[in-house]
């Protein structure tokens, strides 16, 4: 299988340091449990980027801490044979220290693309699964025919309810569930 797997509330819970950023520089709180969409309204579109931006430096990148079980399923299914891409919206700036961060917490992959055009890159190396936390790329998945799974979290929780999606709010479920979800693509492959 290949099994693209997204960063930033997939891997990691980033949330908080986004919210923290919000507060920070602006004043605004940004409560989670309160994110019921993809848009994130009480910021101004230039103001979200500051806090992406510094959410994305050197120092907050590689003081990311995995989900527990994340290491553990990724590195399961690397060692089973199946290609890991890892991939992400981060800026191409951020792509050596995401790739030093993928080091430290010993995740193995076979790529790392940080870039703006993620489905396209999965379509282009042939991605059948894709564990992502955007609402927008589960959808864009299933028009690709890509198999989505999440990492349950208010802003997708909709999307994963209409069309059905592989999700769990913990990553050895997630796990679990993928595993029984991907039996049929991997008879089909063989």
């Amino acid at each position: 299988m290949r099994i693209a797997i997204d960063i930033d509330s997939t891997l990691h819970h980033y949330w908080d340091g986004l919210s923290a950023a919000a507060k920070r520089r602006f004043g605004i709180d940004l409560p989670y449990d309160q994110q019921l969409d993809w848009g994130i309204t009480r910021l101004r579109p230039e103001q979200l980027q500051c806090c992406i931006d510094e959410t994305h430096t050197e120092e907050a990148i590689l003081a990311g801490v995995p989900y527990p079980g994340a290491i553990d399923a990724v590195n399961a299914w690397h060692a089973a044979g199946h290609f890991i891409h890892i991939t992400s919206h981060r800026a191409s700036s951020a792509h050596d220290p995401t790739a030093r961060w993928l080091d430290r917490i010993g995740l193995r992959h076979d790529e790392l693309y940080c870039s703006f055009d993620k489905i396209s890159r999965c379509r282009e190396i042939q991605i059948d699964v894709l564990i992502d936390d955007s609402p927008i790329n589960i959808q864009q998945a299933i028009e690709a025919g890509i198999t989505p799974a999440t990492i349950l979290h208010p802003w997708n929780r909709d999307v994963v309810e209409e069309e059905g999606v592989v999700h769990a709010e913990d990553w050895p479920t997630l796990a679990e569930r993928l595993e029984t979800a991907l039996e049929p693509l991997r008879r089909r492959a063989a």
